[in-house]
């Protein structure tokens, strides 16, 4: 059986550049490892937060359009994305929410503690302890690896058909079911970070694709070979998957699972740094060959960003 080591990166739709970059690097702390476009939209960024390398397990990705319509939270989505700090991180993140006056909650499940909140564009997000990962050390507005987030703890997925999700997770992807608690049941891949996914195992209303919701989540593939076997395995599975497609970064393809949720497979290389040397990952614009000769126009139509402490 394949088995994917867990989440590769989480995609979703936000509203305002600048908020998404304040919030996400400025309150969060995290680096924007790559500034591009959307390879299918290029009037809008393609926005790439992670951990200091940019390493696979620690990536969110946005796509923000300003004065875009609401989404709505729903089945055939990741309902919550988790991120995982140090043991004893907590306190600190509860004084830096309070601090830039976000609002959060404490939830206990599965024997950890979550502090659950919302980005400003209505993301639900959450922050849990763990030993497993390796310390994030890139420092940003007076973060320490000490307490910075690591990457992702996983995910909460909302599904139309929670039994066919939790089929999926565990006969496509090769995740191990640990164990169910209230209203969740839980799955456990390989990796140390973006391992945990918790599949709510009653079908909700179904959700609407806008800002503030999770366009998908991506699994590892470890190269090409592994890419191309994976496409192979979730074809002989009897789900329609796409063609393998160059996203520069990685190369991916998509299939959407019986609970109506988009996942992507992506590989681990080629990474962020073959176009930017590791130091300066996130500082320019950087542009598919198909698109540099629209550089000047595209430059023109984006609205201006820039990464600043709000401290």
């Amino acid at each position: 059986m394949k088995k994917t080591a867990g989440i590769h990166h989480i995609t979703a739709i936000v509203g305002h550049p600048q908020e998404n970059v304040d919030f996400y690097a400025g309150v969060l702390g995290l680096r924007l490892v790559k500034k591009t476009v959307n390879f299918d939209d290029p009037g809008t960024y393609h926005l790439y937060f992670g951990d200091g390398g940019g390493k696979p397990g620690t990536i969110i990705t946005f796509f923000p359009w300003a004065n875009a319509y609401q989404g709505k939270i729903g089945a055939g989505q990741v309902g919550v994305t988790s991120y995982v700090v140090p043991t004893g991180a907590l306190s600190f993140w509860e004084e830096r929410l309070g601090k830039f006056n976000i609002t959060f909650t404490k939830e206990a499940r599965f024997g950890e503690t979550y502090l659950l909140f919302e980005d400003p564009h209505g993301l639900q997000l959450e922050l849990v302890e763990r030993e497993q990962g390796e310390l994030n050390h890139f420092e940003f507005g007076g973060i320490t690896p000490a307490v910075a987030i690591k990457g992702f703890g996983g995910a909460t997925l909302l599904s139309a058909r929670p039994d066919q999700t939790a089929k999926t997770l565990e006969e496509v992807m090769g995740l191990e079911k640990v164990g169910e608690e209230g209203d969740l049941i839980r799955f456990r891949s390989s990796s140390d970070i973006g391992n945990i996914i918790d599949v709510k195992a009653t079908p909700l209303g179904r959700g609407q694709m806008g800002v503030g919701t999770v366009h998908h989540i991506a699994w590892r593939a470890e190269d090409d070979q592994d890419h191309v076997e994976w496409q192979e395995h979730v074809r002989n599975h009897g789900f329609g998957v796409t063609e393998v497609k160059d996203r520069n970064y990685f190369n991916a393809l998509y299939f959407r699972e019986h609970g109506e949720i988009l996942f992507e497979i992506a590989t681990d290389p080629p990474g962020f740094a073959h176009d930017e040397t590791p130091e300066t990952m996130g500082e320019n614009l950087m542009l598919p060959e198909q698109y540099e000769t629209r550089r000047e126009q595209l430059v023109e139509s984006l609205i201006p960003i820039e990464v600043r402490p709000l401290d």
